[in-house]
């Protein structure tokens, strides 16, 4: 069909949603458009890469009073009081889900992936003479069949991760695996160690990393006191501190306790007879109650009581108020309580009147940020909740103290001391050590008898060490703990079960179209419904968007040397007539862009912007490009008629450095714009009007990437705002860097990925990685582990709006786990002779990711049975996010309360022997999720019940 007829079919007159074109605190360029109406969808996605580190509290400086009143420095202390300043924030704390960061049970690799298992352990001696221990594994991540490396580098400074592929063609050495740690030289090359005692050393050294049980200070004091002696000298507790306590725990008998004793004695009752205990996630946790421990009345220091509260990292200080009013708080300074370990103090105010916690934390200026943060106002209703908040909040700070200054010094001076021991232990034993290649691990066909009962051996030591750790309670990878099934907002929902087609691109058209480009020709994927062609094969699309605000679609055609840039109205694709077109390579040539060709990527200014700008690369050239009408005239003339391809303005051309390998425009104030190109091992700013040119960051590639001929991969460059200031998140191999964009403020924060990723998504306030076989989530304040899953054949489609990927993991996690009709096994080789395997495709709403759930889920990855409800905060229409109740809990939780009161079997849900997210319950066969959790004839929403916390 020719495209003349094409152009003269009658196309839909479509109503376009009006996209915003700036927001509270992020600079924008700003037009007419921005007067126009904005959707809940577009704000957030605007607000997705804008966060603040305020909500994390403010660091001052104490002083103190002494006995001739002059003021005296008490400390720096980071103060979270809850209050934000102004009330526009880009993100209210309220909506963070309250997560364990790095999780003992994702990050202790040893005992989850090492111990038990044939492995291998390797000691050498670097440049500087210090030695080092590599443990390497080869493991099917999730029995998804995915085998990969996965490698520990034990030093004296900590321990470093990194997941490789396996390619049993190429196997990885040493040296090579090494290389991905940047160690480059060796005073004498690594050897392995054979002998199965090994295993037990290695283990000491992970748990050097942190204790999986903690023990907390709890402290009653009373209003009016300002000296840790008159805290500890309370020995009449009021019943609302004992009711604090048990909410805390479970009063446990001290004589003859087998479990964690948190430094107590259990045999003859020295530190009193009793105290609180309890388990959180797999975490034991001994709490000191002053009012617990002994108390002495000739001794005003209460030392044996200071002797164990003053030496925990965590203090929890708790006072009693009667006050009506909601802003009463006691006057607490950290400096009342004299202690040089105590790093983290949590004051609790409990008030009578109302049956309300407050919460404030201090924390010294050493220790790194950690979540989560305090609702605003820090005001909990619900005992239940409260609970939970604080033992997360008490557990993310101890983690995060522990790698102060002090503390980090200590530990560096262990593992030093540890490292060498095993050093000098097993390198004297020389007729056990010789190289060999890491494509040992694998069991080999033909290996002697001597070798296999080595590995026998080697194996039961592991195996017998894991039964010992778990039996004692020091296992990180257990989930004591783990109640309903929660649904956490990461979690995929279905899009698309059998797309036959490996993708090659995607964007999002609305909320429930695709757009995706395969060696088949590019299709319409609709939820629900059949997907339709809209281009043949003889269109080779490599790069695709969907620009909704102005109805256009752009995509580059790739053919060798003959890159062109194409334009169409998306109402072309649209109707019972054009719904039956595919289009071909003679229909495409009016909507080409003459001068793109020869291009190989190509650049869009980001959603809410209130004009187009594109950047086209053809090798070094970039040529810019503006789109010659706003988001306001797209908007209300969408029917105007003009040649699509005249909608583009060229505006200049400018040189880059080198032919770049990504491209990504920034927007800056008054249209003083920036374009960050990467290449080769650099990135640079350039500027739009003019051209200049400043060389970013450099990735200083070492030794053995460039001996090798490996080049540094450039991952991504995000556009992202901290605090209303302009900061790109630099990504390349298994890092991420901070960078801010003037050099007076630029500061170094670097994070590291387990595995490297090929994509990068922010979504305050997480930012997640994509790999061939996983999605690592960590939160983008810090860099803190929260989350990571495996998925086979995983690529990121878009996450221009809402997240979509494609897998060949369907709706049953781990192919053993699947029915038979959804079973598949990967082909022996890629020359048989087998059908090709459907690409699952999936959603991640970003609504849920900003802290809204939304209000059905149709997701079979975690389908809901129609009498329960997994929903954490339906959001209603009118904004409230609570209409059946007054006040509104400060955390995201629900629970679905079965009419017999009673819990099935599905309600569980156990993740301690899994690491992937697609872990499924199948509904019944006429079963839907509700369309509203607010009307439900089966099941009721609790919010208050102690079982409904999230764990």
């Amino acid at each position: 069909m020719s495209s003349a007829i094409i152009a003269s079919m009658n196309r839909p007159k479509v109503r376009h949603e009006i996209k915003s074109s700036s927001f509270d605190g992020i600079p924008r360029q700003h037009s007419s458009s921005s007067l126009l109406m904005r959707t809940p969808t577009t704000d957030l996605t605007v607000r997705r890469d804008a966060f603040s580190r305020r909500q994390y509290g403010s660091v001052e400086t104490l002083t103190l009073m002494d006995d001739d009143c002059k003021s005296h420095s008490a400390g720096r202390f980071r103060i979270e009081s809850g209050d934000l300043e102004g009330s526009d924030e880009v993100s209210s704390p309220v909506a963070s889900p309250v997560h364990l960061e790095n999780p003992e049970f994702q990050t202790r690799w040893y005992f989850k992936y090492f111990l038990g298992k044939l492995h291998q352990n390797y000691v050498g001696i670097d440049t500087e003479k210090d030695p080092f221990i590599l443990s390497v594994v080869v493991t099917d991540a999730n029995n998804h069949n995915v085998p990969q490396y996965r490698a520990v580098l034990w030093r004296k400074n900590g321990a470093k991760r990194v997941c490789l592929p396996y390619n049993p063609q190429k196997p990885q050495t040493v040296k090579g695996i090494l290389s991905h740690f940047e160690l480059e030289k060796f005073e004498k090359g690594p050897k392995e160690i054979f002998d199965p005692d090994i295993q037990k050393d290695i283990l000491v050294l992970e748990e050097q990393e942190g204790s999986i049980n903690f023990k907390f200070g709890v402290v009653y004091a009373k209003e009016n006191q300002v000296s840790d002696e008159e805290f500890y000298s309370n020995d009449d507790p009021s019943q609302s501190f004992n009711s604090f306590s048990d909410l805390l725990g479970d009063r446990i008998k001290l004589k003859g306790w087998e479990k964690f004793k948190g430094g107590l004695d259990v045999k003859s009752n020295a530190t009193g007879t009793e105290s609180i205990y309890t388990v959180y996630e797999g975490h034991e946790i001994m709490f000191h109650v002053s009012t617990l421990l002994p108390h002495s009345l000739e001794n005003k220091q209460q030392v044996e009581r200071k002797r164990h509260i003053g030496n925990d990292i965590v203090n929890i200080l708790f006072y009693e108020s009667s006050s009506p009013d909601p802003q009463a708080f006691p006057q607490f300074k950290p400096c009342m309580m004299r202690s040089r370990f105590t790093h983290i103090f949590a004051v609790v105010c409990y008030n009578t009147c109302d049956r309300s916690y407050k919460l404030n934390v201090f924390s010294e200026e050493s220790v790194p940020l950690f979540g989560p943060p305090l609702p605003s106002p820090p005001v909990f209703h619900d005992a239940d909740e409260f609970r939970e908040f604080l033992l997360v909040k008490l557990i993310n700070g101890e983690k995060a103290a522990v790698n102060n200054p002090l503390f980090a010094q200590k530990r560096e001076r262990t593992l030093e001391m540890l490292i060498k021991n095993i050093h000098q232990g097993y390198m004297m034993e020389t007729n056990k050590l010789y190289r060999r290649a890491f494509s040992d691990v694998i069991q080999d066909a033909h290996i002697s008898r001597k070798e296999e009962a080595r590995r026998s051996e080697y194996l039961r030591v592991g195996q017998t060490l894991k039964v010992k750790t778990i039996l004692k309670g020091d296992a990180p990878t257990s989930l004591v703990t783990t109640g309903l099934l929660k649904r956490e907002p990461w979690e995929p929902q279905s899009f698309c079960m059998d797309f036959p087609h490996p993708i090659i691109c995607g964007d999002s058209w609305g909320d429930n179209k695709l757009i995706l480009s395969t060696e088949n020709g590019t299709f319409i994927v609709e939820e629900g419904l059949n997907h339709r062609s809209i281009f043949d094969k003889s269109v080779p699309v490599k790069q695709l968007d969907v620009v909704e605000a102005h109805n256009l679609l752009i995509f580059r055609c790739d053919k060798g040397k003959e890159g062109k840039i194409y334009v169409y109205r998306l109402n072309d694709f649209e109707g019972e007539v054009l719904d039956k077109v595919t289009r071909g390579k003679a229909e495409c040539r009016e909507n080409r862009i003459e001068k793109t060709k020869g291009c190989h990527l190509y650049a869009l200014s980001r959603q809410g912007a209130s004009h187009l700008r594109m950047v086209v690369a053809i090798q070094k050239r970039l040529l810019l490009f503006t789109w010659k009408h706003s988001v306001a005239w797209s908007t209300w003339c969408p029917t105007v008629d003009f040649e699509i391809v005249d909608g583009f303005n060229f505006v200049r051309e400018l040189q880059a450095f080198d032919s770049p390998q990504l491209i990504t425009l920034i927007d800056g104030v008054r249209d003083d714009n920036q374009i960050c190109v990467g290449y080769k091992n650099q990135f640079d700013l350039i500027n739009e009007k003019n051209g200049d040119t400043l060389q970013l960051y450099q990735v200083e590639a070492n030794k053995i990437l460039r001996k090798r001929k490996i080049e540094v991969n450039l991952v991504a460059a995000l556009d992202i705002y901290e605090d209303e200031e302009s900061e790109l998140l630099l990504c390349y191999n298994h890092v991420s860097h901070f960078q801010k964009l003037s050099e007076e403020t630029s500061h170094d924060f670097d994070f590291n990925w387990n595995s490297e990723p090929s994509d990068i998504v922010c979504a305050f306030p997480y930012v997640m990685a994509f790999t061939a076989d996983s999605i690592e989530i960590r939160l983008i304040i810090n860099g803190n582990l929260v989350h990571a899953m495996s998925q086979p054949g995983l690529s990121l489609i878009t996450s221009k709006c809402d997240i979509y990927f494609c897998t060949l993991a369907g709706p049953g996690g781990s192919p053993k786990e699947k029915s038979t009709e959804q079973r598949y096994t990967p082909p022996s080789s890629p020359s048989a002779k087998t059908l090709r395997p459907p690409q699952y495709i999936y959603k991640i709403p970003l609504s849920c990711l900003a802290g809204q759930m939304t209000t059905t889920d149709k997701s079979p990855m975690n389908p809901t049975p129609p009498h329960q409800s997994t929903l954490l905060a339906p959001v209603a229409q009118n904004g409230d996010r609570s209409p059946s109740n007054k006040r509104r809990s400060p955390l995201l939780r629900t629970k679905c309360i079965h009419p017999s009161g009673e819990k099935t079997a599905s309600d569980r849900h156990d993740s301690s022997g899994s690491d992937s997210g697609i872990s499924i319950l199948r509904p019944g066969n006429n079963s839907s999720p509700p369309d509203s959790p607010y009307q439900q004839t089966i099941c009721t929403l609790d919010f208050s019940h102690q079982e409904t916390d999230l764990v």
